[in-house]
């Protein structure tokens, strides 16, 4: 039997994203976004209101990173989305963590994440269902601690999903099949 539940941003898993931006002032920005994906190979889809200091910064700098949070830094990656960048300077320096310059874009990419996808700006939708910021990515580029024998390996990522009937993160690291194979076998 199936029980009704509260409707919710009822998709799990959600990524959690650190998405990173350059301030006026050149310090980093980051901020936690669960409402994104890929909306093409190279086309990234952001879900976040123009009220976000992230979102003024990318209107700026043309530019922003995502990176996918993993189980070392819940903490840091939580905190990115409890504190609002409008209200407080320079989040990084407060949770700890570093960055460096993106080889491609005029954006971070955070030392501490092991996957960074560096994208250029778009476009802004904000329509009555549009999704907000779209970035083209440019260049992706993984901590050499995920690429045993150069190349990645997601298991290593430790990436982590946000789970929003619970409010919980959770590990995303075992593989459990091979994608357009293991289908093959029920034709």
């Amino acid at each position: 039997m199936r029980k009704k539940l509260n409707i919710t941003e009822g998709i799990f898993p959600m990524p959690v994203l650190m998405v990173a931006t350059y301030n006026e002032d050149g310090s980093v920005n980051v901020m936690n976004a669960a409402w994104g994906t890929m909306q093409e190979r190279n086309t990234v889809a952001l879900n976040l209101s123009e009220s976000h200091k992230t979102v003024k910064n990318i209107k700026k700098r043309g530019a922003f990173t995502v990176s996918i949070a993993d189980a070392a830094h819940v903490v840091e990656a939580d905190y990115f989305g409890v504190a609002s960048g409008n209200q407080t300077a320079d989040k990084l320096a407060k949770a700890g963590l570093t960055a460096g310059k993106a080889e491609t874009v005029d954006a971070p990419v955070i030392n501490e994440f092991p996957l960074c996808l560096e994208c250029e700006f778009i476009e802004y939708q904000d329509g009555e269902y549009g999704c907000g910021v779209i970035g083209k990515v440019v260049n992706v580029t993984a901590d050499e601690r995920v690429m045993p024998d150069g190349r990645l390996d997601m298991s290593l990522v430790n990436a982590i999903a946000f789970d929003p009937y619970t409010h919980g993160y959770y590990k995303v690291s075992e593989r459990v099949g091979e994608a357009f194979r293991d289908g093959m076998k029920l034709k």
